[in-house]
C-alpha cells in the first residue's frame, strides 16, 4: 500500500498557510495547473466552440478544487489525483455553485458592468462558507442559508477572512487578460493569468479544507486519513521506529531485532528499511546490507520505484563491487535506468555483471549493445566496445539484434584502426 501522508490537526494554521503556498504546485495540483492554464487558449476559437471550452474548464477547475477541500478536510497532506473525488455529491454541488458566480459575474460584466465588483465582493465574502457547508454537510439548502455562514465564521473566528482576501484576489485576476491587452497579447496573458488564478481557487479550498480538518470535532467530521494510517499500520510504524531510536542507544543489536521481527511480516515503509540499514551500518558487518539491499531492491522493483532501487543498487556496489540484483529482469532494467540517468559507470558494471550471470539470456544483446554504446560514446573506449560486440555476435548468430551488433562491431574495428 503507497504511503499515506498526513497532518495534524493540531497544526497552527500559520504553518498550514505558509505549507499551503506550495501545495498546488506538486502532484495533481501542478498538473491540474498547467493543463487547465493551457486550455484556455482554446477560449480564443470563435464562435460558440470557445464559449464551451470555456465552461468546460471552469467546471475542471472546480471540480478538482473541490477534491483538493475535502482531501484536505480528511487529513491528507498531498493533492489528489485528478480525476479523484471523494464526495462527488459534495463536488456536484460546488461546481454548480461556483459555476453559477462565474456566470452571473460574466452577465454583470456584458450587461451592467457597474455591479461587477459588488458581486464579487459579495460571493468573496459568503462562497467559503458556502464552500465548507457543502464539504461537511453536503446539503445545499442549509449551505445558503445565512445562520449556517454565521455558524461557520463562529467557528473559525478571524481566520476566515483569509479565504475572503483570496477570493478577491482570484476575482482580480480572472478579469486582468481582458484590461492587458494593449500591452499583452491575449494568447499570453488568457493562460498566465489562468495558470495564477488556478493556482489561487487550489491553494484558497486547500486552505479551507485545512481549516475544516483543524475544527473537524466541531463540525463532526472524522478525517478518512487517520481512519486508514490505523488500518494499513502506518502510525504503528511510526511509533516502532521511535522505540527502535531508543533501544538503538542502549542495545543496538536488540534494535535492528525488532525491525527484522517487522519486516518479516506485511511490507514495510522505506523508513523502517532505511532504520535498519543505518543500524547495520553501525553494527557490521557489511553482508548484512548486501543480503537487505537484494531483498529491497526485489521488493522496490515489485512496486514500480525504480529510482529509489536503482539508489539503493549504487550503494551496495559501492559496498560490493561484485553486486548485481538477483533477478535479470530487474538488472536490465536498473542497467537501462543508469544509462538515461548518467551513470555510467553503474550501469556498464550491471550490464557487464548481466552479461557474465546470464549469458544465455535472450535479453544479451541487447544489454551488450547497451554497454558498447556507453563504451563508444561516453568513454571512447572503441577496441573494447568491439570485442563485446563481437562476441555477442558470435554467440548469438541467429537473434534478430546480429546484423545490428555485427555492423557496430565493424564500424568501431574501422575506428579503432585509423585511430592515431
Amino acid at each position: 500500500m503507497p504511503r499515506i501522508h498526513t497532518v495534524s490537526p493540531d497544526t497552527p494554521l500559520a504553518e498550514r498557510f505558509v505549507a499551503g503556498l506550495g501545495y498546488p504546485l506538486h502532484g495533481g495540483g501542478l498538473a491540474a495547473c498547467v493543463v487547465l492554464a493551457l486550455g484556455q487558449c482554446l477560449v480564443m476559437i470563435p464562435a460558440y466552440i470557445g464559449i464551451v471550452a470555456a465552461f468546460a474548464l471552469w467546471t475542471a477547475t472546480w471540480r478538482y478544487g473541490a477534491a483538493c477541500l475535502l482531501h484536505t478536510a480528511n487529513g491528507y497532506a498531498d493533492p489528489p489525483d485528478v480525476g479523484v473525488e471523494e464526495n462527488p455529491s459534495a463536488g456536484h454541488w460546488l461546481t454548480v455553485v461556483h459555476m453559477g458566480v462565474v456566470i452571473a459575474c460574466a452577465a454583470s460584466t456584458a450587461f451592467y458592468p457597474a455591479m461587477f465588483w459588488p458581486l464579487v465582493l459579495c460571493f468573496a465574502l459568503t462562497l467559503p462558507a458556502i464552500d465548507m457547508s457543502l464539504a461537511f454537510d453536503g446539503h445545499p439548502l442549509d449551505a445558503f442559508h445565512p445562520r449556517q455562514w454565521q455558524a461557520v465564521i463562529g467557528r473559525l473566528g478571524v481566520g476566515y477572512f483569509i479565504p475572503v482576501l483570496v477570493n478577491l484576489l482570484i476575482g482580480g485576476l480572472i478579469v486582468l487578460p481582458s484590461r492587458t491587452l494593449s500591452w499583452m497579447p491575449l494568447w499570453a496573458s488568457l493562460p498566465l493569468f489562468a495558470f495564477a488564478y488556478t493556482y489561487l481557487i487550489i491553494f484558497n479550498l486547500h486552505l479551507m479544507g485545512a481549516m475544516i480538518h483543524r475544527h473537524h470535532a466541531q463540525f463532526d467530521l472524522e478525517p478518512e486519513a487517520e481512519t486508514l494510517l490505523r488500518d494499513s499500520g502506518q502510525d504503528e510504524d511510526e511509533r516502532l521506529l521511535a522505540d527502535v531510536r531508543e533501544m538503538a542507544v542502549i542495545d543496538r543489536r536488540a534494535a535492528i531485532g525488532m525491525l527484522v521481527e517487522r519486516m518479516q511480516g506485511r511490507s514495510a515503509p522505506a523508513t523502517l528499511h532505511q532504520a535498519y540499514r543505518e543500524l547495520l551500518r553501525k553494527e557490521g558487518p557489511h553482508e548484512g546490507l548486501i543480503e537487505h539491499g537484494h531483498l529491497w531492491i526485489a521488493a522496490l522493483m515489485s512496486q514500480g520505484e525504480t529510482r529509489r532501487a536503482l539508489a539503493l543498487t549504487q550503494e551496495c556496489v559501492d559496498i560490493d563491487a561484485s553486486f548485481l540484483p538477483d533477478d535479470p529482469a530487474s538488472a536490465a532494467t536498473l542497467a537501462d535506468h543508469a544509462c538515461s540517468s548518467g551513470m555510467t559507470q553503474l550501469s556498464l558494471k550491471l550490464c557487464r555483471g548481466y552479461l557474465s550471470r546470464w549469458p544465455r539470456s535472450p535479453e544479451c544483446p541487447r544489454i551488450g549493445l547497451l554497454a558498447a554504446n556507453q563504451l563508444t560514446d561516453r568513454l571512447g573506449q572503441h577496441a573494447e566496445a568491439a570485442v563485446l560486440l563481437g562476441k555477442l555476435a558470435a554467440a548469438w548468430p541467429e537473434h534478430p539484434l546480429c546484423p545490428a551488433l555485427t555492423a557496430l562491431a565493424t564500424r568501431m574495428q574501422q575506428s579503432t584502426a585509423h585511430a592515431p
